[in-house]
C-alpha cells in the first residue's frame, strides 16, 4: 500500500492499432499537405475580452467557495463511513 502523498507509477497506456486508429510519428505528420499542429482553435472566444473577465479576487473567492463545498461533502462522506464502520473485536482484529 502506498504512503499518503506517495505517487505510484501508472502503467503505460497501450494503444492498439486498429483500422480506425493508427498513431503517426511527428515526421509523418509534417510530411502531410496542410499540416497544422497549432491547437489555437481550442481557444475559448469568451476569454478574448480581458475587460469582460471577473476580477482575480472574485475568481479566487469562487475557487475557495467551491473547494470548501467539496471539503464539506468529503467530510460528510467520511462521517457516514465512520458511522457504518463495524465496531467490536472483529473490527479491531481486521485492522491489525
Amino acid at each position: 500500500m502506498a504512503a499518503l502523498g506517495q505517487v505510484l507509477p501508472r502503467p503505460a497506456l497501450v494503444l492498439v492499432e486498429t483500422e480506425r486508429f493508427r498513431p503517426f510519428t511527428y515526421k509523418e505528420l509534417l510530411a502531410r499537405d496542410k499540416v497544422n499542429l497549432d491547437i489555437s482553435w481550442l481557444k475559448d472566444p469568451s476569454l478574448d475580452d480581458a475587460d469582460a473577465l471577473l476580477p482575480p479576487e472574485v475568481i479566487a473567492r469562487e475557487i475557495v467557495e467551491d473547494l470548501e463545498a467539496a471539503l464539506s461533502e468529503f467530510a460528510a462522506i467520511a462521517e457516514a463511513l465512520e458511522r457504518t464502520k463495524p465496531t467490536g473485536s472483529a473490527a479491531s482484529d481486521e485492522a491489525s
